[in-house]
């Protein structure tokens, strides 16, 4: 009977060696053996933009075999909107959060209150501040601002005034575009910015509304404005109207960012002269998957750069370019 013990003793302790470790809670918060959850949280869902991040979050998911969630708020300037949607996820229990936050100061309590219930944060397109997140996947913003002045100089012959229609305070990613756009202006001592403190806003709308009134005030139709720099889809979309309306496109340098059909539209037309483009699709992906390797306990970098390129009409039939500009989304996005 002794003997027999000992065997069975021996036998439970050998079983419970080799059976998979009791659910702890761990970072991330999702049970061991079940299928991983990822929230993500876009700035808006209108803008093409958005569209790309998610098809490539898609693919990230589907390689490996994870489920996301895409949900964010509708308009680009509804902060308490995002603010309640990540509160949601959190509450729900999801093993992470992927979030581009439309506020650098306004997302840091949330994200610190999902840290406390053992869910991770990555942050992508536009940082945060503080040191709550786990990664930072995003486009290099000063660089590519600066990739902009560039352009503007080759454009103006590297003489002439210019206009900064910023898009909003509180955007990281955008404000870190405009100071590289000025830090590379300010290396061309025969190019004067006369206009950088007004904000285009959210929508494409306000920015038209805001670009018509700055082309009025610096005599736009006179000649007195040789170029404008726009640091986002909406803002470049509204500005672009706005030239329109006022006879001066094809007259004054706009160099943008991001692209839609529209834009590049208007930049096969030479309504627009330039637009500096990211990787929306690789920033999707390689956040995606920055979470799921964080959550199956690989290390992963703190900053992730996702890169960024001028796109004229002189290089849209670029293999390149097109896979940047017309990302396949049909397939990862039923659409």
């Amino acid at each position: 009977m002794r003997v027999f013990a000992l065997v069975l003793v021996a036998a439970v302790g050998i079983a419970c060696k080799d059976s998979p470790k009791a659910d702890t809670g761990s970072e991330g918060g999702a049970p061991s053996g079940k299928r991983l959850k990822i929230a993500v949280v876009p700035k808006g869902t209108t803008h093409e933009f958005w569209k790309s991040v998610h098809a490539g979050a898609v693919k990230a998911a589907k390689e490996a075999d994870v489920d996301i969630v895409w949900k964010g708020p509708l308009k680009e300037d509804d902060t308490k909107a995002q603010i309640d949607v990540v509160d949601t996820f959190v509450a729900q229990g999801v093993a992470g959060l992927v979030l581009a936050p439309l506020h650098d100061s306004a997302l840091k309590t949330p994200v610190k209150r999902a840290k406390d219930k053992n869910i991770p944060t990555v942050i992508f397109d536009s940082d945060l501040q503080g040191d709550e997140h786990i990664s930072f996947v995003a486009t290099d913003n000063q660089a590519a601002g600066k990739i902009a002045a560039e352009a503007m100089a080759k454009d103006l012959g590297d003489k002439g005034n210019v206009i900064v229609l910023r898009y909003q305070e509180g955007s990281a990613s955008t404000q870190n575009r405009e100071k590289g756009f000025l830090d590379g202006i300010k290396a061309k001592p025969e190019i004067k910015v006369i206009s950088d403190n007004q904000y285009g806003g959210a929508t494409s709308e306000s920015a038209f509304q805001k670009g018509e009134s700055l082309l009025v005030a610096h005599k736009a139709q006179a000649g007195a404005v040789q170029g404008i720099f726009t640091p986002n889809e909406s803002t470049t979309f509204g500005m672009l109207q706005a030239l329109k309306k006022s006879g001066t496109n094809k007259k004054v340098k706009l160099i943008g960012f991001d692209s839609s059909d529209s834009l590049v539209n208007a930049l096969k037309e030479g309504d627009i002269d330039g637009l500096v483009v990211q990787n929306p699709f690789n920033m999707g992906y390689l956040s995606v998957k920055t979470m799921v390797d964080h959550l199956k306990g690989k290390p992963v970098d703190k900053r992730i750069d996702t890169g960024a390129r001028l796109v004229e009409k002189a290089n849209l039939d670029d293999p390149a370019v097109k896979e940047i500009m017309q990302p396949d989304l049909k397939k990862w996005l039923n659409e």
